[in-house]
């Protein structure tokens, strides 16, 4: 199976590209239409603001729908997994991709520190192929300052802090999944992700 790790200007590719490449992926960076469109997989990744995400993403908005549309898996991390929705507000309301119906929101105001940054744990909710494996209450690397707001059927895996926010989603299809944390920086749990989608999206 070969991965196309999306390159449209924003995120830190070479992390995740490198784990990528630990569990065993065939995997390319790239930000050419045409290698995207024959990728068999493919990865959405992104750190920064949604807007200047959404800008630089532009030209290739309609290469990734098409391959959803047609089956082919897709993971989005951190601002890659917001991207997925309908909008966000953060910096505004902006256009998402829509792909997960629903509204990126920033952390209400509370005795909480934003960005919500560091390890917590996930609480499971539904049985994915990217949670093969993973344990009820399995630790994981956030670092953010808004989450998705969406129907609970489209939350895979939540987490807890101050308000229960997703942090997997999944979209109808099973084919698209979305992690707010950050799997290359979540140890071996991460890794073990990153291996379950190489192992059972690409199947």
């Amino acid at each position: 199976m070969k991965i196309v790790i999306i390159d449209y200007g924003l995120g830190n590719l070479r992390s995740i590209e490198k784990a990528l490449e630990y569990v065993g992926a065939d995997v390319e960076i790239s930000k050419d239409i045409s290698v995207i469109d024959c990728a068999d997989a493919l990865v959405l990744p992104g750190v920064g603001a949604f807007r200047d995400a959404m800008m630089h993403f532009a030209t290739l908005e309609r290469v990734v729908k098409d391959a959803v549309d047609e089956g082919k898996p897709l993971l989005g991390i951190c601002l890659g997994m917001q991207m997925l929705a309908s909008q966000s507000e953060e910096g505004g309301l902006h256009r998402g991709i829509d792909i997960i119906p629903g509204r990126v929101i920033r952390f209400p105001a509370s005795e909480l520190k934003v960005p919500h940054m560091g390890w917590n744990s996930l609480i499971i909710k539904k049985n994915i192929p990217l949670l093969k494996g993973i344990d009820n209450g399995s630790f994981v690397y956030f670092v953010h300052s808004y989450h998705i707001s969406t129907d609970a059927e489209y939350g895979a895996a939540l987490c807890d802090y101050g308000i229960r926010f997703p942090a997997v989603i999944t979209n109808e299809a099973g084919n698209v999944a979305g992690t707010q944390f950050h799997p290359e920086k979540s140890g071996a749990v991460g890794l073990k992700m990153l291996l379950n989608f190489v192992e059972s999206y690409g199947h």
